[in-house]
């Protein structure tokens, strides 16, 4: 018997000045890593945002362990984003605040407003760790003061800060080098299995996706156009679907060369 799905996307819609999706039906399993691929455009990031809200359907619904998050109960939505926690792409940290007040941010407000501040001191420091960032060396740094990669894990600290059940993943290596792109993904396998938690990944390195999740969905023209397994996904006769799993070799192939 399969996991009762914990995120289900049924005819999910949006548009902004064009349609970007169209009739979005996926489910995401409990506990799993799952990989959401697709050419640019193609609303891969609009989809993982209407999990929390960030983005509203048009038409269509997203459930969240059955909770419907836009026609069920009123504060839904709030109790479900207290259960998430969300890597956003370039880390999107505030500038002007250190590392400890950018990570003590993936808090919820009602959960720190308890908290001794002993407790929210030992939580950041944690979630440093578990990025393997040294907490006396960059809890008091302003974000200008760090490399790229550092960025990105102290980004990924405040969305496991508080411990979610589920962890979205916007484009968590965009920007960075291979070598960083190669160390950010161990991390993310890493952190998903340690603290057992639901990991969507939306991802332009399909390689790297493919040796971290155990199933992966591509998304085109508006709508799921592929769901299964890597190996499955690699060996699709779909011609829409062999034409991105050959560029995405061509591409992987290509920043091996330039590293050597």
């Amino acid at each position: 018997m399969k996991p009762a799905p914990v995120i289900r996307y049924l005819d999910t819609h949006k548009s902004f000045k064009r349609p970007v999706l169209s009739g979005v039906n996926l489910e995401i399993h409990e506990g799993e890593m799952f990989a959401l691929f697709g050419p640019s455009g193609t609303g891969k990031s609009v989809l993982l945002k209407t999990t929390i809200g960030l983005v509203v359907p048009d038409r269509g619904d997203v459930e969240v362990r059955g909770e419907s998050l836009y026609h069920g109960a009123r504060g839904i939505l709030d109790t479900v984003r207290k259960q998430v926690g969300y890597v956003f792409q370039y880390a999107a940290l505030f500038d002007s605040m250190t590392v400890y007040d950018n990570v003590e941010m993936g808090l919820p407000e009602d959960r720190l407003r308890r908290m001794p501040k002993t407790e929210v001191a030992r939580a950041v420091w944690d979630a440093l760790e578990l990025v393997n960032l040294d907490p006396r060396e960059v809890m008091s740094v302003l974000p200008a003061e760090l490399s790229g990669g550092m960025k990105k894990r102290v980004g990924i600290a405040r969305a496991i800060v508080g411990r979610p059940r589920i962890l979205l993943w916007d484009e968590p290596t965009t920007g960075l080098d291979p070598v960083n792109t190669a160390a950010i993904e161990r991390l993310i396998r890493r952190l998903s299995r340690e603290l057992r938690v639901t990991s969507v990944l939306v991802t332009h390195d399909v390689e790297g996706a493919l040796w971290m999740c155990g199933r992966v969905a591509m998304l085109e023209g508006g709508s799921i156009r592929f769901c299964g397994t890597p190996d499955e996904f690699q060996t699709e006769a779909d011609p829409v679907v062999r034409a991105f799993v050959d560029r995405a070799a061509a591409e992987a192939a290509l920043d091996v060369v330039e590293m050597s």
